[in-house]
C-alpha cells in the first residue's frame, strides 16, 4: 500500500481548520486517507469582531456530520437570515436581502423566466421580501423553527440559513472536531523548494524545525506566507471597492434585548457600519475611507450614530483584491490568503467553503494524491468567483447617494466597468442566471437571486421592463401572481408560529 499523501496546512482559524476537516473527510471517502498537519502559532492574535457566513457554511457543517446545536452552544453563534441595508440611498430607508430562495419550492409553467417570482414582484411593485420565509422572519425577529411536540423545535421550511459568530471561538471548536489531525505550534520562517519543479518540499519553522509534505495549504491570512513567496501577484480592487479602513468594536447587549436575526449594514458619511450579533454581544465596525474621514472622525461619527461611546479594538487597513493564482505548484491559498473584500456580503468564509468543495471534488485524485491537471482551471474559476464578489459589492454603492464627498467620489470614480455594463443591461432586461458564469460548477454563488433584493432596494430595476417580460408569457404571469400571494400568506402565518431567536438559541444550548 502506498503511503498516504501528506498535507500541511499553515494557519488555523476558520479557514485552516475547515480545510483540515474537509480534506480529511474527502480523502477518507476516496479510500486513501491523508496525513494532515496544521501549523498554527499561539502567538498570532486574531483580528476583528464578529463574522457572518452564508448558507453554504451550514451546508458544509451538516455535510461533515457535525452537531449544529453543539456548534451554536460552544461558539455562541446566532442565526443569520439575511442582511438589512439601511440608508444606502441617503433617505433613511432600508431594504432587506433574505437569503432563502422561494423559487426552489415551486415548479413554474413552461416559458416562465428563471426568476419569475422576482420578475413579477418588481413589475407589480410588490415587496420582494414578503414572498420569502426569511423576509417575514426578519420582520418579526423569529428563528426558522417552531415549537413542536414536547417543545422540540421543528424547522419551518426547507431553506438553509447562515450564522453570525466570533471567528476565534469557531476556529477553536473546529480544531476540537478535527480528530486525527496533527498540530504544530509554530510559525513559518521560510520555504524549501524543489530545484526542478519549484514545488514546496518542506517548510522551515521558527526555532530551527522543519516539516516536509506533498501538498501545502496557505491559510495564513494577510501574511500569505506560502502563496506570496510562490509568486502570487495581488490584483487590487481599489478601483471598485471604496473603503480602505475598518474600525471594529464590540457592543454590549442588554439581557432583555432580542437578538437580531440579520446582519445590519448601515451606510454612513464615508462608508458603512456593520452589526453582527453573537449570543453574548454585538460585533460591530465602521468600514470607511480615510481620504474622507480620519480615525478620530470615524469614531466620533459612530458614537453620534449609536448614541453611545465605543472602544475600538483596532483600525485595520483594507487592501481589497485577490491573488492572480490561488493554486501554484503544490500550494493552495484559502481564506484571506486568497482574497480580501470589505465584509458587506460575507464573501470570505463563503469563498473558502466553496473553494474547498470545488478542490475536494475535482482536484483530489481517487485513490490518493492531487490531480494537478485541474490547477489552471481552478485558478480561473476562483478568480471569476471573487471578481463576481467584487462586482456584486460594488453594485451596493449605486443607489444614487450624493450627500457627502465620499458618496460623490463613489459615483464619479468607483463604478467598475463590469458593474456599469451589468446595470446597463439590467435596465433593458431583468437579471437571469445566464448572466453569470457557472464558475463554481453548480456550487453556491452570487447569482441572480441574490442580486434582486439589492437592485430592487436601490431602485436599479425598471418595473415596466419586468412587467413586459411576464406579459409575454400570460400563464407564467398568472402563476407568478398566485404563487406570490400564496407564499406571502403562508410565510406570514409561519412567522407567527416561529420561536423567538433568543428562545431558539436557548433551546439549542440546552439540547446540544
Amino acid at each position: 500500500m502506498e503511503r498516504p499523501i501528506e498535507i500541511v496546512i499553515v494557519g488555523g482559524g476558520t479557514a485552516g481548520w475547515l480545510a483540515a476537516l474537509v480534506l480529511q473527510d474527502a480523502t477518507r471517502r476516496d479510500g486513501a486517507p491523508a496525513r494532515i498537519t496544521v501549523v498554527e502559532s499561539s502567538r498570532i492574535p486574531t483580528i476583528g469582531v464578529g463574522e457572518g457566513t452564508t448558507a453554504a457554511f451550514r451546508m458544509m457543517l451538516l455535510g461533515l456530520g457535525l452537531d449544529e446545536f453543539e456548534f451554536l452552544r460552544e461558539t455562541e453563534a446566532t442565526v443569520k437570515l439575511g442582511i438589512r441595508h439601511r440608508d444606502w440611498r441617503g433617505d433613511g430607508s432600508h431594504y432587506d436581502g433574505p437569503i432563502d430562495d422561494p423559487h426552489r419550492v415551486l415548479r413554474p409553467p413552461a416559458g416562465a423566466p428563471d426568476e419569475y417570482l422576482n420578475v413579477y414582484a418588481v413589475g407589480a411593485r410588490r415587496p420582494l421580501q414578503d414572498m420569502h420565509l426569511f423576509g417575514r422572519l426578519m420582520a418579526r425577529g423569529g428563528a426558522p423553527w417552531a415549537r413542536g411536540p414536547e417543545g422540540r423545535p421543528v424547522a419551518l421550511g426547507p431553506f438553509h440559513y447562515a450564522y453570525h459568530f466570533d471567528q476565534a471561538k469557531v476556529g477553536r471548536w473546529l480544531r476540537v472536531k478535527a480528530k486525527g489531525v496533527e498540530t504544530l505550534d509554530a510559525t513559518v520562517a521560510g520555504l524549501e523548494r524543489d530545484g526542478a519543479s519549484g514545488d514546496v518540499s518542506a517548510l522551515a519553522l521558527d526555532g530551527g524545525a522543519r516539516i516536509s509534505g506533498d501538498f501545502f495549504v496557505d491559510a495564513t491570512g494577510f501574511r500569505r506566507a506560502l502563496i506570496g513567496p510562490m509568486g502570487a501577484r495581488w490584483i487590487s480592487y481599489s478601483d471598485a471597492l471604496p473603503v480602505n479602513r475598518a474600525m471594529p468594536f464590540w457592543l454590549a447587549r442588554g439581557a432583555d434585548e432580542e437578538i437580531d436575526n440579520f446582519t445590519l449594514a448601515r451606510a454612513l458619511s464615508a462608508g458603512w457600519l456593520w452589526k453582527i450579533p453573537t449570543q453574548a454581544r454585538d460585533g460591530c465596525g465602521y468600514a470607511y475611507n480615510d481620504a474622507f474621514l480620519s480615525p478620530d472622525g470615524a469614531r466620533q461619527e459612530v458614537e453620534a450614530a449609536l448614541g453611545r461611546p465605543i472602544e475600538p479594538r483596532n483600525d485595520i487597513k483594507i487592501d481589497a483584491g485577490r491573488v492572480d493564482r490561488a493554486w501554484i505548484g503544490n500550494c493552495l491559498a484559502l481564506g484571506l490568503a486568497t482574497s480580501f473584500l470589505e465584509p458587506l456580503e460575507a464573501t470570505t468564509i463563503h469563498g473558502t467553503v466553496v473553494q474547498l468543495s470545488l478542490f475536494a471534488a475535482r482536484a483530489l485524485a481517487k485513490g490518493g494524491g492531487v490531480a494537478t491537471g485541474f490547477r489552471d482551471e481552478y485558478c480561473r474559476r476562483v478568480g471569476r468567483q471573487v471578481d463576481d464578489f467584487r462586482t456584486f459589492v460594488n453594485a451596493h454603492y449605486m443607489g444614487g447617494r450624493a450627500d457627502a464627498p465620499f458618496w460623490r467620489d463613489v459615483a464619479a470614480s468607483r463604478v467598475h466597468a463590469e458593474t456599469r455594463a451589468r446595470l446597463d443591461a439590467w435596465r433593458r432586461a431583468t437579471p437571469k442566471p445566464a448572466d453569470f458564469e457557472d464558475c463554481t460548477l453548480g456550487l453556491p454563488h452570487v447569482g441572480a437571486e441574490l442580486h434582486y433584493p439589492v437592485l430592487d432596494g436601490l431602485g436599479l430595476l425598471d418595473p415596466a421592463v419586468a412587467k413586459a417580460e411576464l406579459a409575454a408569457v400570460p400563464a407564467a404571469r398568472a402563476f407568478a401572481r398566485k404563487s406570490y400571494e400564496a407564499l406571502s400568506r403562508e410565510y406570514r402565518a409561519a412567522a407567527r408560529l416561529a420561536m423567538g431567536h433568543a428562545e431558539f438559541l436557548a433551546h439549542a444550548r440546552g439540547a446540544a
